[in-house]
């Protein structure tokens, strides 16, 4: 947990909100719910106002703007006010009705999946993602794990590290995943994939992992959940699955976004990797009629 008056995040506020949702107690919740619902009267409201539109006591909003990093309710409402500023001008609405025709169904996916992009970029840490170059350059082995949907995720990032020569491998078998994580040592890391961040099957193997002394970088959407409490660097996308849309394809999508980025860092630093996707994309080019 971050000291008191070390925000979480230097960019989106409303969206860390969502980011730690889960780890909130009950009274807590109630706060971020009133927020998250309407965010400009509770940039006007008083401690009093919004502990009584939530229906907790005054401490409970003092609780929930220190969960957030923040010295005070008042430095938390600054900051919202500026999420405010900040944002886009509201959109139509993208719940997509019975009545939509093809290309407003069209419309309303696309504006949706902007949104998503748009929101992963201000969920971005400076500092976490240039440190997440770092360590991936360092490592003497890459093991990137993700099972069911995030496994589709993980070999993507193989593939995307293996061409700009890294030594990299990715597991989706949950099996084959807890095996792999008790043999990773000291100078290796694992990178693990989790929207929810509580995943047995990947929590574990990364928690040996980390007890074995490899370096862990986790990308999740749930900042407090248990794969980031074992992880050294937290990735964090935007998503708002529910249980019956996992795999969704617009999470999909803020992971590939957001490890696009990252693997872009990555071949600006690696003074090797123009020379690795050169000689891979000549070893396949008589492939091609």
């Amino acid at each position: 947990m971050p000291r008191v008056g070390s925000k979480l995040n230097k960019s989106n506020t409303l969206l860390m909100i969502s980011s730690i949702y889960s780890s909130l107690s009950k009274a807590e919740k109630k706060v971020a719910d009133v927020v998250r619902n309407n965010p400009e009267e509770a940039v006007l409201a008083t401690v009093t106002d919004l502990s009584e539109q939530a229906g907790v006591g005054e401490t409970s909003v003092i609780r929930f703007s220190r969960k957030l990093g923040f010295r005070g309710f008042h430095e938390f409402k600054l900051s919202v006010a500026q999420d405010l500023v900040d944002r886009p001008q509201s959109m139509s609405n993208v719940d997509i009705e019975e009545e939509d025709d093809l290309m407003t169904i069209a419309r309303k996916v696309t504006i949706k999946h902007e949104m998503l992009l748009k929101n992963t970029l201000d969920l971005i840490n400076a500092d976490n993602l240039q440190d997440a170059v770092d360590k991936i350059i360092a490592a003497n082995k890459i093991y990137v794990y993700g099972v069911g949907s995030s496994g589709i995720t993980a070999l993507d990032l193989h593939y995307r590290l293996m061409r700009i020569g890294m030594n990299v491998e990715a597991h989706r078998d949950a099996h084959i995943i807890a095996m792999s994580a008790s043999l990773v040592k000291k100078g290796d890391l694992v990178f693990g994939i989790s929207t929810s961040g509580s995943t047995r099957d990947l929590v574990d193997p990364v928690r040996q992992a980390k007890k074995n002394g490899a370096d862990v970088i986790c990308l999740t959407s749930h900042l407090r959940s248990p794969i980031a409490a074992h992880a050294d660097t937290v990735l964090l996308m935007p998503s708002k699955e529910m249980p019956i849309d996992g795999g969704a394809l617009s999470t999909k999508y803020t992971q590939i976004h957001l490890l696009n980025i990252l693997t872009t860092l990555l071949c600006m630093k690696k003074e090797s990797a123009k020379e690795s996707l050169e000689i891979t994309a000549i070893s396949v080019a008589d492939k091609l009629y």
